[in-house]
């Protein structure tokens, strides 16, 4: 049996691939923010989430330590950066499912032999 938010009909644990999260993130949108914001602001919205990842990182795994009352929260950093990305893509009419696909093609062609061969990596 899945799970369901109170009052809504949005499934909390079914497995999503990128298509489908770009339509629950569509139908979030839609029945819950009016509307997207622009573009602009999204890409702007994008740079401060990754920001926020960012710091997240210093913390966890750089030199800083935690604020008092801050907790250390990856995923849900890691999420944000998603959402508005989905976000991103679906104003502009970008597939993600099959653009990653193509990127994956497009870096094995590129980059097969490139990183096996890599001294850097062997150490």
């Amino acid at each position: 049996m899945q799970q369901q938010n109170d009052n809504d009909k949005t499934p909390t644990n079914e497995p999503l691939t990128l298509g489908g999260a770009q339509q629950l993130v569509d139908q979030w949108v839609k029945q819950y923010g009016v509307r997207y914001f622009s573009e602009l602001t999204n890409m702007a919205v994008l740079t401060e989430e990754v920001g926020e990842l960012a710091r997240q990182m210093a913390r966890i795994y750089g030199d800083q330590s935690f604020k008092q009352g801050e907790e250390p929260n990856l995923g849900d950093e890691m999420a944000d950066v998603l959402w508005v990305l989905l976000c991103l893509a679906n104003q502009t009419g970008v597939n993600l499912e099959e653009e990653l696909r193509r990127n994956i093609e497009k870096k094995t062609r590129r980059d097969k032999t490139r990183h096996i061969n890599n001294e850097k990596l062997k150490k």
